[in-house]
């Protein structure tokens, strides 16, 4: 199992380009179950679970094809021969989005298979808002031996109020939508970016889709929908991730193919802390002080702070000046970093869903463990910044989200080498 050596204490310079958004990228992949013509998808990162997702897509008739060199974030897929609506265990079992080509499939064929998911360990993620909203839409839905089955002739359309904000959920059942029998109101509906992306790549299908971005959506159902050529956005978590590890090492970066737009709340903290960001078209620059203040955060749905950015502020107020408090309303569980970046000398006590952080003046190498996606990042930025070599193992969980990690860290200065 792979393992990534970082020798800390490098200040990272230069350039880097953003890859297009994991978690914009998986549902729009899965909306080409909702069409029997050929779309064509643009700058979708090269990562784990974009592979497996591909696979699973592929064992139910649809025929995959990537592009390489210059066009190697290209992916075309034809859904018209979808043959097998069902999604085995051995295909979804680490990947929890794997629960998004439900809707599409009970929408597209009338019924699905699909496994209830798995992925990273960082509390209960229940799939029961997904269920609800399908049965309100007319399907018949049992949980069995594992696996969610829903069967309906076609599905209706209906209000839905989800208990919880859901981005997969929302997304799941804006989807299913785009094929029922007249309107659906889903309210309560997650106003992330990324379910705007798949909205407009919806709406580019011949879908009829308003008020995507804000917590109502209207989806007046279609016959069918046609192929389209779209352009996944790119990542904003990835995005913030590398501006964290800039901020940490007193760096001075500049982001390409990327924005500030879905930032907002992270950029406003990590300018808090000290650091001047320069916002360009289509670009983000960021100059660190030698050393950031502490910043508290509470995470919280968009456009709130992010929970996918919450251990990597972990990691930057571990060395910061001064003390900060950070509260995780989104997920339990979501701190088992902090265990690892003790382990590298942070001071960090944990109540609950709290964490009390007093910046060091220095961390220490050692070896560390990374738990999920987002830790990983964290245990990451921490080994740039500590004394000596830090090992991080488990790096798995950094293949399924950030594409070419190592290699772009290489580019902006940073001395890092993945071990077999």
């Amino acid at each position: 199992m792979d393992k990534l050596l970082i020798e800390g204490g490098a200040r990272l310079t230069g350039e880097t380009a953003i890859s297009g958004a994991k978690n914009a990228a998986l549902p729009i992949l899965c909306a080409a179950l909702l069409t029997r013509e050929p779309v064509t998808f643009t700058n979708v990162p090269q990562l784990n679970d974009i592979g497996t997702l591909l696979k699973l897509l592929a064992q139910m008739g649809v025929k995959v094809s990537r592009g390489s060199g210059d066009d190697a974030d290209t992916v075309t897929l034809d859904a018209s021969a979808l043959d097998n609506p069902v999604a085995t265990y051995e295909m979804v079992k680490t990947m929890r989005a794997s629960i998004l080509v439900l809707g599409p499939l009970v929408a597209r064929c009338g019924e699905a298979k699909v496994s209830l998911p798995g992925g990273c360990a960082i509390g209960a993620r229940p799939v029961d808002q997904h269920i609800k909203g399908l049965q309100a839409m007319g399907a018949q839905v049992a949980v069995e031996h594992g696996y969610v089955h829903a069967k309906v002739p076609r599905l209706k359309g209906a209000r839905l109020f989800t208990d919880m904000v859901t981005v997969t959920g929302t997304e799941n059942l804006m989807m299913a939508a785009c094929l029922a029998d007249g309107e659906t109101v889903i309210e309560n509906a997650a106003r992330e970016p990324e379910v705007v992306d798949l909205a407009n790549c919806l709406v580019a299908m011949g879908a009829r889709i308003s008020g995507a971005g804000t917590d109502v959506i209207r989806i007046r159902g279609v016959e069918c929908l046609s192929g389209t050529t779209h352009r996944i956005m790119p990542d904003r978590i990835e995005t913030g991730t590398y501006l964290c590890a800039a901020a940490a090492t007193g760096g001075e970066i500049r982001l390409t193919r990327t924005s500030s737009a879905y930032l907002d709340a992270v950029i406003d903290k990590l300018m808090d802390a000290g650091c001047d960001i320069v916002s360009e078209r289509d670009a983000i620059r960021l100059k660190a002080p030698q050393r950031l203040t502490a910043v508290s955060i509470r995470t919280s749905p968009y456009p709130a702070f992010p929970t996918d950015m919450q251990a990597q502020f972990m990691a930057i107020n571990a060395v910061a000046n001064g003390a900060a408090v950070i509260r995780e309303t989104i997920f339990e569980n979501r701190f088992m970093h902090a265990v690892e970046l003790q382990r590298l000398g942070a001071d960090i006590r944990i109540d609950g869903n709290t964490a009390m952080v007093q910046g060091v003046a220095r961390l220490q190498g050692a070896t560390v463990m990374a738990t999920d996606l987002r830790a990983s990042a964290s245990l990451v930025i921490a080994g740039l910044v500590a004394e000596g070599e830090t090992v991080i193992e488990r790096i798995y969980h950094l293949d399924r989200g950030y594409e070419r990690l190592g290699q772009k860290l290489a580019d902006l200065g940073a001395r890092v080498r993945r071990l077999a």
